[in-house]
């Protein structure tokens, strides 16, 4: 019994070292997740380049004031960002709902650009009652 239970806990610490030591050493995320209204200052702010990712139709049926549309599912996205997007600037994503803009946002910083994603996307963004343009 005694047995058991030492065994147990050398399994317990064993299992905590190396949960802290993967914890320490994964990579930092390659860009920032931000919230609506983290999102809303960057804009305010008025230093951020905003792009949305969707698709042309999606982006006609209302996007965020003054964003540039960029399909991040077409194969040009990387080259039209390149040629549309001031790398010394940040960029603030938004999707539909949060996950083109991740994929866009690994896309852009390999690109050498700063950017922000826009947690839960265009939805989050209307459901806490801020503004599109249609």
């Amino acid at each position: 019994m005694k047995n058991i239970i030492k065994n147990s806990i050398r399994v317990s610490i064993i299992l905590c070292a190396f949960v802290g030591f993967v914890a320490c050493n994964s990579p930092k995320a390659a860009f920032d997740n931000v919230d609506v209204n983290q999102f809303e200052k960057l804009i305010q702010k008025g230093n951020v380049q905003v792009v949305d990712v969707r698709t042309e139709k999606e982006y006609k049926e209302g996007h965020i004031k003054d964003a540039q549309n960029i399909d991040v599912l077409k194969d040009t996205f990387a080259a039209i960002a390149k040629q549309k997007l001031d790398k010394r600037k940040p960029v603030a994503v938004y999707c539909r709902s949060g996950r083109r803009s991740v994929q866009a946002c690994e896309i852009l910083k390999a690109s050498g650009f700063k950017t922000y994603n826009l947690l839960g996307g265009i939805l989050e963004w209307k459901s806490n009652g801020k503004s599109i343009e249609e």
